[in-house]
């Protein structure tokens, strides 16, 4: 499972020339390691070809709108259960204690709870452990799934494998309650700032340090790292 893991992980990181290089590797890894589903795994070719073939600043944009943008799509899994209230910045300590307990250092400028840096702490961990967090967080999964689907973007079918494997369905009590959320509108783009403002969270390490997800995946299937992205809206 640690390849697919990273793979998924890799595929919900921000586009660059590097991912791009890399799809052929992920998607032998996927097809390999047999972890999703036959259906599943079908559903994601889209998505592999899209990232491979696309022109970059268009997938780069295209992430922006999805998951920078809209924060009933944001990848920091937090946001949808604590906001921006004081909770969450308990449960971010608690999580990095987990991946320190784990042998799992957090050196990037992404949170936390950040989806792929999640994934990449997952890919460290004995099965049983592996899948457990992912029931944790099953049911955002199957949210962001939902969502995502409803948007018509082909990252909706690496949720929809996450949230399979971690169990999480919609019809989860928390899974309904934050579906009656409004899905926002990324082209509005006054409103979104304004949320993102509020909520702002100034947690995490040394914001210079580069994102851990894009370069230790990347760097593990032989492919160069490049700078973590810039000029996106956090």
């Amino acid at each position: 499972m640690i390849g697919t893991f990273k793979a998924l992980s890799a595929l919900l990181s921000y586009p660059s020339a590097e991912l791009q290089d890399a799809i052929g590797e992920i998607g032998a890894i996927l097809k390999d390691e047999a972890v999703v589903p036959a259906a599943q795994a079908k559903a994601l070719l889209p998505l592999l070809q899209q990232l491979q073939t696309g022109d970059l600043f268009d997938l780069q944009e295209s992430y922006v709108l999805l998951f920078d943008r809209s924060r009933t799509l944001s990848l920091n899994l937090f946001e949808h259960i604590h906001g921006d209230s004081r909770d969450r910045g308990g449960a971010m300590v608690d999580l990095l204690e987990t991946y320190r307990a784990g042998g799992f250092d957090l050196v990037g400028s992404e949170l936390p709870d950040h989806l792929p840096v999640l994934l990449e702490f997952i890919a460290t961990q004995p099965q049983d452990t592996a899948l457990g967090i992912l029931a944790d967080a099953g049911p955002i999964l199957a949210v962001l799934a939902e969502r995502l689907a409803r948007r018509e973007t082909p990252y909706a079918a690496v949720l929809a494998v996450l949230a399979n494997l971690g169990q999480g369905t919609v019809a989860d009590e928390v899974a309904a309650e934050l579906l009656a959320e409004p899905d926002d509108n990324p082209n509005d783009l006054a409103a979104l700032d304004a949320v993102w403002e509020e909520a702002q969270v100034t947690f995490a390490p040394d914001p210079n340090a580069g994102c851990p997800v894009s370069r230790d995946i990347l760097a593990k299937m032989d492919v160069p790292f490049s700078p973590a992205r810039a000029g996106t809206a956090q």
